[in-house]
């Protein structure tokens, strides 16, 4: 099972969210840009995007390995690739 952790900063518009997976003994940061429509969209009910970032990564993590995960990327660009994303993520 991987270790995810996640340290949000805001910036203009949203969030920066710079997430590290650990797992085997190997770890890989990466950077997720949040907007504020995003976590409205996905987590309409909070006012901090880390556990939606969390709840992302382990979506991805159960579809491809850690090393499969683009290093940089919007949150929204998730679904263009797993079309179930939204209604899984906005579940939780």
């Amino acid at each position: 099972m991987s270790a995810i952790a996640v340290e949000c900063s805001s910036v203009e518009g949203g969030w920066l969210a710079c997430v590290t997976v650990t797992d085997r003994g190997s770890a890989i940061e990466y950077e997720v840009a949040v907007s504020a429509g995003d976590l409205a969209r996905f987590d309409p009910t909070s006012i901090d995007p880390s556990d939606l970032v969390r709840r992302s990564f382990e979506f991805l993590l159960a579809r491809e390995p850690k090393e499969s995960i683009l290093r940089s990327f919007g949150l929204s660009v998730i679904g263009r690739y797993f079309p179930e994303y939204e209604g899984e993520i906005r579940r939780h």
